[in-house]
This record gives structure tokens, C-alpha cells and sequence, in this order.
């Protein structure tokens, strides 16, 4: 579905050159839920940016079998003065989509994972938790094939944010998208993830990729005692 190929990109500031990603090779498979973890500065948000096709790669290729991207940020950039249904319907218009027939979809997408009752609300009126489920929603409005994932639970308390976790990776599991989440926590990288893609400090390249095939759930992986194996092996292989 997308593949890095030696991929390389370089910042040109008036101070000089800064290299954020070298010789970066991985892949990610269609219906797949894919983390990349890293050290804080490595590049991990530059990635996706190239992936969007929002960057350019000095060398190497990005290779991509869909043009339909969905972003989804660490905040929830939910907009006030529109009600949460209108905010669903904000992908719609800027993509020139906005027909009776997607609106009816992206309603459907609302009410079917548990916003009926809050779409006249404004998000202010929300919980941190539940706005999150509406960003994802509106994401996954105007059907993209590819979700890209920016820490989207940063911003969160513990607890919601191990709620929140559960939630997306079930909605985005079910409606059987591809995703690509770059994340630095460790455990949730883990508990969401069919792979995990460790990097290196910057400028980023591979360091070492683990097949997560254990539990079913989030919920479930976190009670597994492989959890805590995973977890340190990739705690060394960043270094910390």
C-alpha cells in the first residue's frame, strides 16, 4: 500500500542544512496498522508529511497505491463555531464532495460509532475523549484509503487516552483502513499495532521492525505477558 524506498530528506535553512531522514526502507501492507517510534527530534512528523506527499524526498521514492490520504492530528482542531456534524462535513467541502450522498455516509460513519446523540453539539461540549472520536470520523468522512496518524492521543490524560487508543483501533480495524501512526510511546506503539518500525535518532533511518501478532485487542495485548518482553526490547533498541 505505501513503501518507503532509501528514502532521504533534507531541511534548507539560512543557517545550513539539517538531514531529518536517511536511507529509509519500510513498507506498509493494505488493511495494516502500522507505528513508527523514535526519538523526540528524529523526523518521525517529517515522515508523514513525505508519505502525504506534502514533502518531496531529496532521494529515494515513495511508492503508493492510493492518492486518498486522511490526517489525523494532535489536536483535535475541532472547529467552535460549527456544530459536530458540520465539522464532519469539513473534509467533504474542501474536497469538493460535499453531495447528499456523502453526507448521508459520513452521518451514517457518526451514528453507527456512538456520536447520534452530539451531532447538533458544538465541541465544546464534548470530552477530550469524545472529540477525538469525532476528529477520527471526520477523517475517515471522505474515504480515504490511507490514514496518517500525528500522536493523535498526545494531548490526552492517561486514562482517556488508553480509552481513546482502544476505540480508534477498533473503528479504523472495522472499517478495514491502512494506517501509519508515529508515535514515541512505547505502549502504544505495541497495543495498536500489527508492526512496529523503530528508528534512530536523526537523521532517521530503520534501526529494527517487529511483526506485533499477539492478543487480539489493545486491551488484551497490554494483559499479555509478551507486552512487557516487546516492550523492553524496544525500550534498548531506543536507547533509553
Amino acid at each position: 500500500m505505501l513503501e518507503f524506498e532509501n528514502v532521504s530528506y533534507t531541511y534548507h535553512t539560512k543557517s545550513g542544512e539539517t538531514s531529518a531522514v536517511r536511507d529509509l526502507n519500510f513498507k506498509v501492507l493494505k488493511g495494516q496498522f502500522v507505528s513508527v517510534i523514535g526519538p523526540s527530534g528524529c523526523g518521525k512528523s517529517t515522515i508523514l508529511s513525505i508519505a502525504a506527499g506534502l514533502l518531496s524526498p531529496s532521494s529515494g521514492k515513495v511508492v503508493c497505491d492510493s492518492a486518498e490520504f486522511g490526517y489525523m492530528l494532535q489536536r483535535d482542531a475541532l472547529f467552535e463555531w460549527r456544530t459536530v456534524e458540520q465539522n464532519i462535513f469539513l473534509p467533504l467541502e474542501i474536497k469538493k464532495r460535499n453531495s447528499a450522498e456523502m453526507r448521508k455516509k459520513a452521518v451514517e460513519l457518526a451514528e453507527k460509532y456512538g456520536l447520534k446523540d452530539f451531532l447538533k453539539k458544538s465541541p465544546s461540549q464534548l470530552s477530550g475523549g469524545m472529540r477525538q472520536r469525532v476528529a477520527l470520523i471526520r477523517t475517515l468522512a471522505a474515504e480515504p484509503e490511507i490514514l496518517l496518524l500525528d500522536e493523535p492521543f498526545s494531548a490526552l490524560d492517561y486514562q482517556t487516552r488508553l480509552e481513546v487508543c482502544d476505540d480508534v483501533q477498533a473503528i479504523i480495524k472495522s472499517e478495514k483502513k491502512t494506517a501509519l501512526l508515529v508515535t514515541h510511546d512505547i505502549s502504544e506503539a505495541i497495543a495498536l499495532s500489527d508492526k512496529v518500525v523503530v528508528l534512530s535518532s536523526r537523521p532517521a533511518h530503520v534501526v529494527a521492525e517487529h511483526a506485533i501478532d499477539f492478543a487480539a485487542t489493545p486491551r488484551e495485548r497490554r494483559n499479555d505477558v509478551r507486552f512487557a518482553k516487546t516492550f523492553e526490547v524496544l525500550r534498548e533498541e531506543l536507547g533509553l
